[in-house]
């Protein structure tokens, strides 16, 4: 049986975090270090970003300067989480194969999830890898995920797993579609994501869900896990990774060459009002929401926004994977049609494209508001 190193710690900077994770699959796609697989949290609170996104796009930066919250840029893509201690950091260090290409990105975070996912199925909870990059409980986010190849071969899986976590604290801290954080909108969101410890319905120690992530990998690779600790040589590593890279606004604040651009649209439908959100990376749907008084079950209603996520602006695209989900939500999306959420999403990006030809045309012919539409 092989054997991997088990790294646990607990309240680390943002910097040496992800230091860490990157001089790790560096050195193990070297053959310098074993293949680790580390548990952890951060000092309370950091915002992460994806790889490839813009932190002024992403996170309330005033906000974060204000109450002490690092900013810093993961390896791995992915998008924007709020990190403390009760968010368990998930890091999955192993050798490279020479297919291992972002192409197989999804198929790669499939099998690499399912230590947690065994995990969280051995806690009762009925968690499942659904589409490009999330752990789900019946629809509901618990679980974000990434991956990143080092040049050197060395495979970094990343996760994000809520044990629990702040909803208004996030909503503060991240860039959302809302312009205001009402109580309605804290509940919106509060319905779309999970925490271990709300689907346990109790208490239950940070602890104990990391001995259950480890005890899945194990039983999932086939392998067995010794507790163990950085070498005084990756140390020395992170700390010159840390100063050299994590540390510098030159890594943290680098800017996308696409800005992201905001939509809206309003449209009355046999069951009822109907409001779409949305934001575009480039040609992309970066994220989606969908609100209104219809009467339609949450998590039906956060398939739908998670399957449009990072998902082309098309016409046709967005209509076949709205086809797609309603084929298997059917019952649980009411009476609210597919044609009309086709038609309010197809409207709201035509207003985003429109917003971002006046931004660029004129700086000063509109104001965006954080996640809105041009006014």
């Amino acid at each position: 049986m092989s054997r991997w190193r088990l790294i646990t710690d607990d309240r680390v900077s943002a910097s040496f975090g992800l230091a860490a994770d990157e001089v790790l699959a560096q050195r193990v796609g070297r053959g310098e270090s074993q293949p680790t697989l580390r548990l952890y949290t951060y000092r309370p609170h950091c915002a992460l970003i994806g790889r490839f996104q813009t932190a002024e796009h992403e996170v309330h930066v005033e906000t974060c300067r204000a109450r002490g919250i690092a900013i810093n840029r993961r390896p791995s893509g992915g998008g924007a989480i709020l990190m403390g201690d009760a968010q368990l950091g998930v890091a999955l260090m192993i050798p490279g194969r020479r297919d291992d290409a972002y192409g197989r990105a999804r198929e790669l975070m499939a099998g690499f999830s399912q230590g947690i996912v065994r995990g969280l199925n051995g806690l009762g909870i009925n968690a499942e890898f659904r589409r490009k990059n999330d752990i789900e409980v019946d629809g509901r986010k618990i679980v974000g995920l990434g991956i990143y190849r080092n040049p050197s071969g060395g495979l970094l899986f990343h996760a994000s797993l809520l044990v629990d976590i702040d909803i208004l604290l996030m909503l503060q801290v991240l860039n959302t579609p809302f312009e205001k954080l009402s109580d309605k909108e804290v509940t919106t969101v509060a319905a779309r994501i999970s925490t271990v410890r709300r689907e346990l319905g109790g208490e239950i120690s940070l602890d104990e869900v990391r001995r259950r992530v480890a005890a899945g990998y194990a039983t999932t690779f086939g392998v067995e896990l010794a507790a163990s600790d950085f070498t005084p040589g990756e140390r020395q590593a992170i700390a010159t990774l840390e100063r050299e890279k994590y540390l510098r606004d030159t890594w943290v604040f680098q800017r996308t060459d696409v800005p992201d651009s905001a939509g809206s649209a309003r449209v009355k439908t046999p069951a009822g009002l109907l409001e779409v959100r949305v934001t575009l990376a480039g040609r992309m749907l970066k994220a989606v929401f969908i609100g209104g008084d219809f009467f339609a079950a949450d998590n039906a209603v956060a398939d739908l926004e998670a399957s449009l996520r990072w998902h082309s602006s098309d016409s046709s695209a967005v209509e076949a994977t709205l086809q797609t989900v309603y084929a298997r939500r059917a019952a649980a999306l009411g009476a609210l049609p597919a044609s009309a959420l086709t038609g309010a999403i197809d409207l709201a990006v035509r207003r985003a494209r429109v917003a971002e030809v006046r931004r660029r045309s004129d700086p000063y012919a509109c104001f965006v508001s954080p996640g809105g539409a041009c006014e």
